[in-house]
C-alpha cells in the first residue's frame, strides 16, 4: 500500500475509482427508479440496490479517511496557487460530508418512517422513534444532498480534467491507476 512520492497510495487510488463506480450505481438506481411503477418489483429492486451501494460508500469512506491519515498526498507539480489549494480542500471536505451525511440521513429517514435499513442480510437498528412528519423532512434533506452530489462530483471531475488538459500539471495523473 505504499506509494511513490508522485502518486497516491494504491489504497487511495483503488478506493477512489471503486467509489466512483458505486456513485454511478447509486445515481443510476435512483434515476432508473423513476421509470418503474410504484409498488413494482423493479422499483423495489432499484431502491434496495440504491441503499446497498450507498451504504457501501459509507463503509468505504472510513477506510478512505484512514488512508488519508496514513499516507501523505503527493505534491502537485507545478504547485498551484493558494486559492486553488483552498478550493480543493473545500471540495474534498464537501465530498466527504456527502459520503457520510447522505447514508446517515437515509437511515434516519427509514427509521422515522418505520422501515428497516437493510444492508445485505443485516438490518440496522432504528436510532430514532417513528415519526412520519420527520421522515418526510429528512427525505427532503437526503434528496437535496443527493442532488448537490451531482454538482460536487461534476465539479470535482471538471477540476481534474482542467488541471490535466489546461494547466497540464500532475493533479489527475497522481490518482490514475497504473
Amino acid at each position: 500500500m505504499t506509494s511513490p512520492t508522485h502518486r497516491y497510495a494504491k489504497l487511495s487510488i483503488y478506493l477512489h475509482w471503486l467509489m466512483l463506480a458505486l456513485f454511478i450505481a447509486v445515481y443510476a438506481c435512483i434515476e432508473l427508479k423513476g421509470f418503474a411503477p410504484r409498488g413494482s418489483t423493479m422499483r423495489s429492486l432499484l431502491l434496495g440496490l440504491h441503499g446497498v451501494f450507498g451504504l457501501s460508500i459509507f463503509a468505504l469512506v472510513w477506510i478512505r479517511l484512514l488512508g488519508r491519515l496514513m499516507y501523505k498526498a503527493p505534491a502537485i507539480t507545478p504547485a498551484p496557487p493558494g486559492w486553488q489549494v483552498g478550493l480543493s480542500h473545500l471540495m474534498h471536505a464537501s465530498l466527504y460530508v456527502l459520503m457520510i451525511a447522505t447514508p446517515i440521513l437515509a437511515w434516519l429517514m427509514l427509521a422515522s418512517g418505520g422501515k428497516p435499513m437493510p444492508y445485505f442480510e443485516f438490518f440496522m437498528p432504528a436510532p430514532i422513534a417513528l415519526d412520519p412528519a420527520l421522515a418526510k423532512q429528512i427525505k427532503e434533506w437526503h434528496e437535496w444532498l443527493g442532488s448537490l452530489g451531482y454538482w460536487l462530483i461534476a465539479l470535482h471531475a471538471a477540476a481534474g480534467l482542467f488541471h490535466h488538459y489546461y494547466v497540464r500539471d500532475n493533479t489527475l495523473r497522481r490518482m490514475l491507476p497504473r
